[in-house]
């Protein structure tokens, strides 16, 4: 017998086939014990088989259990790292629909916001285009100045004036 004849391929489909039955379970309980979820573990059993038949003309046979276990403890370890990226991001960014406020606290500040929503737009149309213009799109009374083709004498007393109308109609927050 020569040696090519020797030689146990993993691409032939009946070599592939011995070494997931010799092996499957073995690694499958083996991924299990780490982590502790039978569907995880058949997942990361089932991609560490797919990578080995991808790879089957580069692996030699009888280093074909090293790989498996190689591949299935590294994606293991790959989703446990995710895992923890995905813990810190939620610690890190409060979750927009979980709040710690009282019921009553959010419906007086709904309360609120639709109060000054009114009152904004109830302003006269100077004094209310000045006040945006400064306030939403934080612009300086110079280039508001310029915008409405005013002195900026005239942005101050417009902001002035709807200040004081938003303080008496709203009152202090």
């Amino acid at each position: 017998m020569n040696k090519k004849e020797s030689i146990k391929s993993v691409c032939d489909q009946k070599n592939f086939e011995e070494i997931f039955n010799k092996h499957s379970q073995t690694l499958r309980n083996y991924i299990y014990y780490k982590c502790g979820n039978t569907q995880q573990a058949e997942d990361i059993v089932q991609e560490s088989y797919i990578k080995l038949w991808d790879n089957c003309a580069k692996i030699i046979f009888e280093k074909s259990k090293s790989f498996l276990y190689t591949v299935a403890n590294n994606r293991f370890f790959n989703e446990v790292a995710h895992k923890k990226v995905i813990l810190n991001h939620q610690k890190r960014t409060p979750s927009l629909d979980k709040t710690n406020e009282t019921p009553e606290f959010i419906l007086e500040e709904k309360e609120f916001y639709h109060k000054l929503k009114k009152t904004i737009a109830d302003l006269p149309e100077k004094q209310r285009q000045v006040f945006l213009l400064s306030r939403i799109d934080k612009k300086k009374y110079t280039e508001i100045a310029e915008i409405a083709g005013i002195s900026v004498k005239a942005v101050e007393k417009r902001m002035s004036k709807a200040l004081l109308t938003l303080k008496e109609k709203i009152g202090n927050v």
